[in-house]
């Protein structure tokens, strides 16, 4: 009987075959053997069944071969998959004999479910009553329940004094553990003194790489990997690499990719061919990307779908993203909130915010739920649309939805109303925090938002009080309120914030915050000390000339306008603007022979000034 049990569970049958072979031997008082026991529990365990494990555990108790530690050892790990832990620890405890096997199906049955302490505490506990030498298996479990870099780095130690830091199921268990940890030049270590690789161990460094934001370096792994390893990479393999090209928009090295694919007649594996559309949408191919989806025709399932219509909403296909999402149905598929989010964000993000309302009350109605970057998406497009009551319909929505409280949240929906020119809705949201956020991008949306409002003295105010909750401003809040100082005229704030940056904050001022302090002094009349800053760069842009040139125009300085317009026809010899400009300059002096002499300058140098126009109708 064991061995026709063993056989069917070997072979994959692990459903009602093995155990209704064993209950027709049980029904004929067959006796079983201690070996009968351990694949039926197996297949209880995959079968997710803990009704016929104690059905079994009940035999094991008659028949005497509970106190066996290879069926013991069995049943715990059968109750540790099950997710009955206290039956598997009661298992565990109650044996007379213990063996390791039976520590390491206790330490990965909390392992694999995520109660890491347990974990940890179960081998601590062996450890401490000195009951076993830890082996690979144990050492790896314990890793993958290590919830902080330090630990990994105790077991990496414990693997090298055990002699087991080189044995592939622990150093794949390192590679993953320090990828997880952002330890990436140790992972890198670990899998480059590893001698035994497989395709396991690649396939977690890969996806180490990818999580830490290094997908180049996947794709030269890759090519070693190609050249010193027998085994064929595996689809999970191919989906990596695919995603990184996805992230480098490296479409040849894709389509090269996809060619080894159909090589190793992988190309119709339903996770592969998603990844291949979502990198070729990526890429801007979607037309590629829509080939290999319609010959996908039965490896398809909804992410592959849902990766297609993503993928034309971000190509602008979006009557062809339209046309695929109600075909769904005809797949006997319904649409997720992935399928419902896609067509929201995307109609969103190419300006159709109508649309996309009308996409978001579709899916409410079909119950379900849109996800913060859906929303997210829906309040940009109010505010590049003005629709302040399609915004405030939203807005309902995230407080019926108790996210309001979400700093990313609160910041777009400070935005949106800025933008729509309701600057004391946005504050009645800044005040809804008793604690407000860290994030400088949400302070950031009230500054910038009181400027476009033209409220230059309130974006100043909530800078002021962003300093006061010793917040750190970053260089867009410098912007903002370098931006207001200069439009209320407040120069010795300015020239003090502007100095600010370097000397407290350790922000270099950009052409932006130089634009600004220059506009500011430019403003005030105080055009040399706007010169002298210009010249404190080395290769100044045109754009702060231009401000400076354009405050010479106000104050009617025609020296200083004349020496900025020379530079300026230096940077931008084809622009006439500076002449122009220089012209004026001499005509508000009344300086006729300098105007008439300017403007043949610009005739010899075959400037052309453009007329002005008006948008009056006669």
């Amino acid at each position: 009987m064991k061995q026709q049990i063993q056989k069917l569970v070997t072979n994959g049958f692990c459903t009602e075959e093995a155990l209704l072979l064993y209950a027709q031997h049980h029904s004929a008082s067959l006796p079983p053997h201690k070996f009968t026991f351990p694949p039926l529990l197996k297949v209880c365990a995959k079968l997710k069944s803990p009704i016929q494990g104690q059905i079994l555990h009940t035999h094991l108790i008659k028949t005497g071969f509970s106190i066996d530690v290879y069926a013991a050892t069995a049943l715990t790990d059968m109750y540790m998959k099950l997710n009955r832990f206290s039956d598997g620890l009661k298992v565990f405890d109650e044996m007379p004999d213990r063996s390791l096997a039976s520590l390491n199906a206790v330490i990965s049955g909390f392992s694999q479910k995520g109660h890491c302490g347990e974990a940890l505490r179960a081998f601590k506990e062996a450890g401490l009553g000195l009951l076993f030498r830890p082996n690979s298996v144990t050492i790896a479990s314990v890793l993958s329940a290590c919830e902080r870099v330090a630990n990994v780095k105790q077991m990496h130690c414990l693997a090298i004094k055990l002699g087991v830091e080189m044995d592939v199921y622990v150093a794949t268990s390192l590679v993953t553990m320090y990828s997880n940890f952002e330890e990436m030049v140790l992972a890198t270590r670990v899998f480059a003194e590893t001698p035994n690789k497989n395709v396991v161990s690649y396939n977690a460094f890969f996806t180490g790489l990818l999580h830490n934001g290094v997908p180049r370096v996947v794709l030269n792994v890759f090519k070693d990997m190609k050249e010193s390893l027998s085994e064929k990479p595996n689809s999970v393999t191919f989906v990596s690499v695919i995603s990184a090209c996805a992230s480098l928009l490296y479409l040849r090295f894709g389509r090269q990719i996809h060619g080894l694919i159909v090589k190793f007649e992988m190309q119709f594996d339903t996770i592969v061919g998603t990844a291949l559309v979502d990198m070729y949408s990526k890429c801007g191919c979607w037309h590629l990307a829509y080939n290999l989806f319609k010959e996908l025709n039965g490896s398809r399932n909804l992410m592959t779908w849902n990766s297609m219509i993503a993928g034309l909403m971000l190509n602008g296909q979006s009557e062809k993203a339209v046309e695929l999402f109600e075909k769904l149905e005809h797949e006997e598929l319904k649409p997720d909130s992935a399928s419902w989010n896609s067509m929201i964000s995307g109609f969103a993000q190419v300006g159709k915010g109508f649309e996309a309302v009308k996409y978001l009350e579709k899916m409410q109605l079909a119950g379900k739920v849109p996800s913060l970057k859906c929303i997210t998406s829906l309040l940009s497009a109010c505010a590049d649309m003005c629709a302040l009551q399609f915004g405030k319909e939203i807005h309902g929505h995230v407080i019926r939805t108790d996210i309001d409280n979400d700093e990313f949240m609160a910041t777009t929906l400070i935005y949106m109303y800025m933008k729509c020119g309701h600057p004391s809705l946005a504050r009645n949201i800044f005040e809804q925090f008793e604690t407000r956020p860290y994030d400088p991008a949400f302070w950031n949306a009230m500054i910038s938002g009181y400027g476009r409002n033209g409220d230059y003295d309130s974006a100043i105010e909530v800078f002021d009080l962003m300093q006061k909750e010793k917040v750190k401003p970053n260089s867009a809040s410098f912007v903002g309120v370098l931006s207001a100082c200069s439009h209320t005229g407040q120069v010795d704030k300015g020239w003090h914030l502007f100095r600010m940056m370097k000397d407290k904050y350790d922000l270099n001022p950009n052409a932006e915050h130089f634009g600004c302090i220059v506009d500011l002094l430019g403003r005030s009349g105080r055009l040399d000390e706007a010169q002298k800053l210009i010249q404190e760069l080395p290769e100044p842009p045109a754009s702060l000339l231009h401000s400076l040139l354009g405050a010479c125009r106000s104050h009617s300085n025609s020296e200083l306008g004349r020496e900025i317009t020379m530079k300026l026809s230096e940077l931008e010899p084809e622009n006439p603007a500076p002449f122009v400009i220089l012209s004026n300059i001499y005509a508000s002096l009344g300086r006729w022979e300098d105007v008439e002499r300017t403007r043949q300058i610009i005739n010899d140098r075959g400037l052309r000034k453009f007329p002005g126009s008006s948008t009056r109708v006669t």
